[in-house]
């Protein structure tokens, strides 16, 4: 082979490997980016954490062989994109579900509504109909005081054309300590175009910030909220959660979920399906629609906290009070 064809050759590799797979790494946590794909795995110690998928995932291959051909299943097995699976456990093994057979619309963790109200008309970013989010190629990973920061921007597009909310998600991954890992979630909506509406399915059941998990070995979906009297609603601790046998522990393992006090509407009620491994904090609040304005995005800020589930309440009313004293 000629010295110039080795040149071609060699450069040709260079650009692939540029642009297929990057890795940042920092002290702790490393990230790999594929730009094809749009995936984006961090890492910590070259342990999993979690993905962030950006770009649109399409239906897998041999996905068909094994779904029953109804006509639900071929309405909402509709690819997807900005949604966070696999979320691993302390172990480095994957816990959400993508692509189930039953709701195949279900994606691991990912924040979307039954009802977008537009032009009078409903589109639904939960299932996939309508309304979609797409990647503006916006995407960043940047590290600070020890924690890993993603930040990307997605706009939602109405029949998948018409720019109709500009969405900034922000995940910050903690470092693992002897408390476990907490992961932030920070949610930026704001309305390109007038009356944009989210609202729960009827308004009453499902939406928000969703969470499909694997048939994981006796798990159990739980809850908490304050009671304390003459103490504010707003001030109270409050979460939901989900706890299984992990093998490799020996013990059970816990994934509880915080939101902010800022977030409007505080606190959201618990939705679980049990028989599905699925479960979420609503927003907004029953019998609502939330109205998106221009120039005032709407804020949701949540935590996901993976620990021992032994950690009793008070040591989760800690969390929540700590979560809540971060700016």
């Amino acid at each position: 082979m000629s010295k110039k064809l080795l040149v071609l050759f060699f450069s040709a590799v260079t650009f692939c490997i540029i642009n297929i797979v990057s890795n940042i790494v920092s002290a702790e946590f490393q990230v790999k980016s594929n730009s094809e794909t749009g995936q984006w795995l961090i890492l910590e110690n070259e342990k999993p954490v979690l993905q962030y998928n950006y770009k649109t995932v399409p239906i897998p291959d041999g996905y068909w062989d094994n779904v029953k051909n109804s006509r639900y299943v071929r309405t909402y097995a509709v690819p997807r994109s900005n949604y966070i699976h696999p979320l691993y456990d302390l172990d480095g093994e994957p816990i959400t579900k993508d692509w189930s057979n039953d709701h195949p619309h279900h994606r691991g963790i990912y924040w979307a509504w039954p009802e977008i109200g537009y032009k009078n008309e409903l589109g639904d970013l939960h299932a996939l109909q309508k309304v979609f989010a797409r990647p503006t190629d916006k995407i960043e990973t940047v590290t600070e005081n020890g924690q890993l920061k993603l930040v990307a921007e997605n706009v939602w597009k109405w029949e998948d054309k018409e720019p109709i909310v500009r969405e900034q998600t922000i995940i910050t991954v903690f470092p693992l300590d002897k408390n476990g890992r907490k992961i932030n979630l920070e949610f930026h909506f704001d309305a390109l175009v007038a009356e944009v509406t989210l609202a729960r399915r009827g308004t009453q059941h499902y939406g928000g910030l969703n969470i499909r998990m694997l048939p994981l070995k006796e798990f159990k979906i739980g809850s908490f909220y304050g009671n304390e009297k003459d103490v504010p609603k707003i001030e109270q601790p409050a979460w939901v959660c989900g706890s299984w046998n992990n093998p490799k522990s020996d013990g059970k393992t816990e994934l509880t979920v915080f939101e902010k006090t800022t977030n409007p509407d505080y606190p959201g009620s618990l939705i679980q399906y049990s028989n599905l491994n699925w479960f979420q904090p609503t927003f907004p609040k029953n019998g609502t629609r939330y109205v998106l304005t221009k120039g005032n995005p709407l804020i949701l800020r949540y935590q996901l906290w993976l620990h021992n589930a032994a950690d009793d309440d008070n040591a989760k009313k800690e969390s929540w009070k700590n979560f809540q004293n971060e700016k």
